[in-house]
């Protein structure tokens, strides 16, 4: 299992992954659903530019938008990386975002992408990630947990998690 930049990814497997996924589906975003094929070029485009910070809205960070490649090759799921907070993040999304193709599911892929994700994190100086999950969403939940996450606060819709990023502390059970 790998992490590859969705800007070096094969352009047609990119864009058939993401069209995969709504615009949002149980917390997970998904700006390019809907996307023609010229019209996701560029988005991709853009996902480059902003891992390197250029051209970011107000308020926006770099981020890393990464996809989760199997064993076998296959496109299994998209993981998208913060490089570091604001108060509207550290409060509420948090660094990591993530989502897996439906037939994908169930099968580990999520686990194994947060911990290549915190991997990164690590990489980039984040000591804790800062996580959300929704709570009618008990499968990520348990993902971020076995990734070592601890809750460290809710609201009626979320729990906010955190996680140690040092190599250490990763569970591989």
């Amino acid at each position: 299992m790998r992490l590859i930049e969705t800007w070096l990814a094969d352009p047609e497997r990119a864009f058939d992954l993401f069209a995969k996924f709504p615009a949002e589906e149980t917390g997970f975003e998904n700006p390019a659903a809907g996307m023609s094929r010229e019209r996701f070029a560029a988005y991709v485009q853009g996902l480059r530019d902003e891992a390197l910070g250029i051209g970011l809205p107000d308020g926006w960070v770099p981020a890393t938008k990464y996809i989760l490649v199997n064993d076998e090759g296959d496109y299994v799921g998209i993981f998208n990386l913060r490089h570091r907070l604001t108060d509207f993040l550290r409060n509420g999304p948090g660094h990591i975002g993530y989502g897996i193709a439906r037939e994908y599911r169930g099968r580990g892929y999520a686990t194994i992408g947060l911990k290549l994700t915190l991997a990164k994190a690590h990489e980039l100086g984040i000591r804790e990630a800062y996580l959300s999950v929704r709570k009618t969403n008990p499968a990520s939940l348990a993902v971020q947990q076995h990734c070592g996450a601890r809750i460290d606060h809710e609201d009626e819709w979320e729990y906010y998690t955190r996680i140690d990023t040092s190599e250490g502390t990763m569970r591989d059970e």
